[in-house]
């Protein structure tokens, strides 16, 4: 780990966990990020950003002068479900457009504890079969994203709609019954998420809905005929085990899984680029797997 990793993680655990650990107001969490992410995050010099429509959602369309033809990624961002938005991960995902070349496509979903279950996945899936509509896409999303983003596409194997040539998670959330044992064993080793507020973070969301269903939670899904997955978690994280039980979940259906696992790095820590150096790395590998798609019959 860098030193800058280390001055990283010391400051979240000390400041940021235990603001998370202490907020019990969703509307002020979700104020308070908006206002970080404007001075933490920023975006490469020439990001071009312009709100479209597409399907019943608005997304956030992220090119630059490194845009090439191809597949177009579609993002969903995290933020425990009550917070978040294209705006706090536009930074990370103009990073990762630069990279790959691709168009970024960011959706604007509604946040619990306004809007609950199946809100969210409804908006997500609306864009998803307009996305799909316009030809090969990429999916992607990041913690409570990744679990819209890997519901919808569960969903859609399920009723055969098409599928992305691809998709990837940065530290998903895929069981929203936490029954995973990483929620306990890595509770103190965390540096940023507190084990604490995760039921929280269902009950905003679910509004009594049950979790033991795949639109919830996609670990639950079917994932025969799943595509290309690539899928990031470090190993302290207390979500851990909600990818590496997704992995061998998917691989024992007969799909392929690519996991980019870390140590000591915080929850979906590529939003940290500006900071420190495996952010950036992490970034670069996944910009070459989307380039590795390119090659698939779909895109051809």
């Amino acid at each position: 780990m860098t030193w800058q990793a280390r001055l990283l993680t010391t400051a979240l655990r000390y400041i940021e966990k235990r603001h998370l650990a202490r907020a019990e107001d969703p509307i002020r969490l979700r104020q308070s990020f908006e206002r970080k992410a404007r001075v933490i995050f920023r975006s490469p010099q020439g990001t071009r950003s312009r709100w479209v429509a597409l399907g019943a959602a608005w997304a956030l369309e992220l090119t630059g002068p490194w845009v090439r033809p191809g597949a177009p990624i579609l993002y969903i961002h995290g933020g425990a479900f009550v917070m978040g938005s294209p705006m706090t991960h536009k930074a990370m995902l103009a990073r990762l457009s630069q990279r790959s070349g691709r168009r970024v496509l960011m959706v604007q979903y509604p946040l619990a504890p306004e809007h609950s279950f199946p809100a969210a996945f409804d908006t997500c899936l609306s864009a998803y079969r307009a996305c799909a509509a316009d030809g090969p896409f990429i999916l992607g999303g990041d913690s409570a994203g990744g679990n819209l983003a890997l519901s919808v596409l569960g969903h859609a194997i399920a009723e055969g709609l098409p599928s992305p040539i691809g998709a990837f998670a940065f530290s998903p959330l895929t069981d929203l019954t936490f029954s995973g044992d990483s929620l306990v064993s890595n509770e103190k080793a965390d540096p940023l998420l507190p084990a604490s507020r995760a039921l929280d973070t269902a009950t905003y969301y679910l509004n009594g809905a049950p979790a033991d269903t795949p639109r919830a939670s996609p670990l639950l899904a079917d994932w025969a005929g799943a595509p290309p997955l690539w899928l990031a978690v470090d190993e302290t994280e207390i979500l851990l085990d909600d990818t590496l039980r997704l992995q061998a979940k998917v691989v024992a259906a007969g799909g392929a899984v690519t996991l980019h696992q870390t140590n000591g790095l915080p929850h979906v820590w590529p939003m940290f680029h500006n900071y420190i150096p495996e952010a950036r790395s992490t970034l670069n590998v996944l910009a070459r797997w989307i380039t590795h798609l390119s090659a698939a019959p779909d895109e051809s």
